[in-house]
């Protein structure tokens, strides 16, 4: 387990050079959506904790599996596909057509995943009942929600819909159009979500992670949170995209920061004048119906 201590966006700097460090020296880097995929370290330890689930690694040692005790949810880490990273699914019939998968890239960063995952460990002995609109869980949010409050904008006029967060490097997609479900299953590219990041997050992105139409808003949130963290995560040199190299902030550890990189991050935002206006609260509204029950409850 970690269990150092990561300092947030507030307390990193843009001055230090790359360059002048061996490729293997930890730093200290934010934002996370910029940062590379890192170890899979965060992911191994919440599902390698959770109670009663199985792991399996085939004989060539390169994938890993991991199963439910319920058999419901089964996930890979497979080094060979086309989208390699992680896939996570979920059947209310263990030996059924999935309700939902959400697929993350090879090149998410493992944080992003381990959010989703620990949801999902934490939900799922109730079958997500505590999550649902009437349980003790319940928090109303979706990853809509929480992006909404890190001033993600809508991007007027786009089809596919897409918020962009306010340095420009991050996006939601939102499918526009009628997909049968079951075509998202078959091909993530067709999800009614896409989570991406790069130089151009809607073109050429650096990572991306697509969710179907009935993953469950709690997990969705969950991930939401972890991208719009100002937690800095810890990378060697060697680790950080190439291209992010020059979008990044970062420090060694145990050094002190000069200038915050939040004043930094809004002097380059086109957002900037919305940032320093105070943010009003959202008017109440109905919770959206909830879409991750079975086909046999809906």
């Amino acid at each position: 387990m970690h269990t150092l201590r990561h300092p947030s966006l507030e307390d990193l700097t843009s001055t230090l050079d790359l360059d002048a460090l061996t490729p293997d020296t930890p730093v200290l880097v934010a934002p996370l959506y910029l940062a590379g995929p890192g170890s899979r370290a965060p992911v191994l330890d919440v599902l390698d904790d959770a109670p009663g689930w199985t792991q399996t690694v085939p004989f060539d040692n390169r994938d890993t599996y991991f199963t439910s005790p319920c058999q419901r949810v089964r996930i890979a880490n497979t080094a060979d596909s086309y989208f390699g990273g992680w896939t996570i699914t979920y059947a209310e019939d263990p030996l059924g057509v999935p309700d939902w998968i959400t697929t993350f890239d090879r090149n998410t960063p493992q944080e992003i995943v381990a959010g989703f995952a620990s949801a999902l460990v934490d939900s799922l002995p109730s079958n997500f009942r505590d999550y649902f609109s009437d349980g003790p869980h319940y928090t109303g949010d979706s990853h809509e929600s929480v992006f909404r409050r890190h001033s993600w904008e809508l991007v007027r006029g786009s089809r596919p819909y897409w918020n962009i967060s306010p340095d420009g490097h991050a996006g939601v997609r939102t499918r526009s159009g009628w997909t049968h479900e079951y075509d998202e299953l078959v091909s993530p590219a067709k999800s009614m979500w896409r989570l991406s990041a790069g130089v151009e997050p809607r073109l050429t992105p650096s990572w991306r992670a697509y969710l179907t139409r009935t993953t469950l808003p709690h997990l969705r949130a969950a991930a939401a949170n972890v991208i719009t963290s100002t937690d800095a995560v810890v990378r060697r040199v060697e680790e950080i995209p190439e291209l992010h190299r020059d979008l990044v902030h970062v420090r060694v550890p145990g050094t002190q920061p000069t200038t915050p990189l939040s004043q930094m991050a809004l002097a380059r935002s086109p957002h900037t004048a919305q940032a320093h206006t105070p943010a009003t609260a959202p008017t109440p509204t109905k919770p959206a119906p909830q879409h991750g029950r079975s086909r046999r409850q809906r």
